[in-house]
């Protein structure tokens, strides 16, 4: 008797109620569409930016879901790096974050070239530049039974089993293939069982949750025909961890009808596009809040903490944190702030030493 679903006799014939999924995939689509019209009518620029915050996004959550907790403005530099746009005030990115970045990259750039093993394997080998006491870039090789595990020692639960390490070439290469030549398939659909089946191998030692959250980028990314992603899945996935190892735990142990997964995967899909309708509202303002002092003269420092201040600044902004932001004296700091107070760009709040000083709103 199987107990989990590569065990089924059925393996990997997947099956699916379309009916049942007509309605949310026909609402997802419909969003989908719409969000893609809104973001093309918004100028190159803002896609970009919209396109930076989402991946920042996406890789830190992705990260976290691991509990791999990453430095976001280490992650932004590099993203912003790839992109072409703006760094300043952002610090280099380690060998880490710019290997996960450039998988990234390559998923949603190139989303339409060929998935291969080299491919896996050069994302693999990404993931860990510094080298790990086991392989990178192959296929598991270790006779041991990759389990997934939880629980103190001597009372541990198996949560999954995966496959003998001497049947992950085969079934990756029926993975691969299906994944370059399932053209029927519904796009969306697709997304949701390739990084499904990719788990459900469990074909590196390491880093699996992590490449499948990349496959789903690559193939939504196909799905919606732009090569900028403008929703995180990853984001969504982490505000909803404890869900998304349930479902993933019950669909391997399930038959091979993955249904509910595939409506899990399209509830998802709507509530990350849904957030995305905040992500565009920021850009755009920022975008707006630019162009209506694009006559006023500033200096490189406060188009700094501006930004700064528009991304989203931390707490409240003292003259003393505005010189450690921009590495200046506090006398400068100060000159700087009085400047933009006259100009209109900032107010004042507060008094004495609870002085701190916010971003004046628009009329």
């Amino acid at each position: 008797m199987e107990t989990y679903i590569w065990q089924h006799p059925e393996w990997p014939h997947f099956i699916w109620d379309s009916g049942q999924l007509a309605k949310p995939l026909a609402e997802v689509r419909m969003r989908q569409g719409v969000l893609i019209g809104r973001i093309t009518t918004l100028g190159f620029d803002t896609e970009l930016n919209t396109t930076l915050d989402v991946m920042t996004e996406d890789l830190m959550n992705s990260s976290k879901i691991e509990g791999i907790m990453l430095d976001g403005k280490s992650v932004r530099s590099s993203v912003a790096r790839q992109l072409g746009l703006e760094r300043e005030g952002l610090p280099p990115a380690d060998r880490y974050v710019e290997g996960i970045v450039d998988v990234m990259v390559d998923a949603v750039k190139n989303y339409n070239k060929p998935l291969t093993a080299e491919r896996l394997f050069g994302w693999h080998a990404a993931l860990f530049p510094n080298g790990a006491r086991f392989k990178v870039g192959t296929w598991r090789e270790s006779q041991k039974t990759m389990q997934v595990v939880s629980g103190a020692l001597g009372r541990e639960k198996v949560h999954f089993e995966a496959p003998p390490s001497p049947e992950v070439p085969r079934l990756m290469e029926e993975l691969i293939q299906w994944a370059n030549n399932a053209e029927s398939i519904d796009p969306i659909i697709k997304a949701a069982i390739v990084p499904l089946w990719f788990v459900t191998i469990h074909p590196f030692t390491d880093g699996n949750g992590r490449l499948s959250r990349t496959l789903t980028d690559m193939f939504l990314t196909r799905s919606d025909g732009m090569i900028h992603r403008f929703y995180s899945m990853s984001a969504t996935f982490s505000n909803h961890r404890s869900e998304y190892y349930d479902m993933l735990e019950k669909t391997q142990h399930g038959g091979m009808d993955i249904t509910p997964w595939i409506a899990w995967f399209l509830a998802c899909m709507e509530e990350a596009l849904q957030q995305t309708e905040q992500i565009i509202a920021k850009v755009i303002s920022k975008g707006e809040y630019w162009e209506s002092h694009k006559e006023t003269p500033i200096n490189e420092r406060q188009r700094k903490v501006i930004n700064r201040l528009l991304d989203g600044f931390a707490g409240k902004l003292t003259s003393s944190k505005w010189a450690k932001l921009v590495k200046c004296s506090s006398d400068t700091a100060l000159r700087d702030i009085e400047d933009l107070l006259q100009k209109g760009m900032l107010v004042k709040e507060g008094s004495g030493r609870g002085t701190y000083y916010e971003l004046k709103q628009m009329d």
